[in-house]
């Protein structure tokens, strides 16, 4: 299930012409609220260095939890948890 980083994860699926980005979803822990969890499309995100962007909204990528295919397979997912 963990290949790599996530930004790397991140990247293969919004570059690799294989992929289709609309296939998946990032599950994030939103700031300062311990449990409050948002789902957001990968079509959505923007990958930068060392944070993603969600529109004007610049997020760590620590904040992900998770990285899931739309039928419920998780590709990525934090030691964290």
């Amino acid at each position: 299930m963990r290949k790599g980083t996530v930004k790397e994860v991140l990247a293969k699926i919004k570059y690799d012409p294989r992929e289709n980005e609309s296939d998946y979803y990032i599950v994030i822990e939103h700031r300062g609220a311990y449990g409050d969890i948002k789902k957001i499309p990968v079509e959505m995100v923007e990958l930068g260095h060392g944070y993603f962007f969600v529109g004007e909204a610049q997020i760590p990528y620590h904040r992900i939890l998770k990285v899931v295919r739309r039928d419920g397979t998780i590709i990525w997912e934090t030691r964290k948890l």
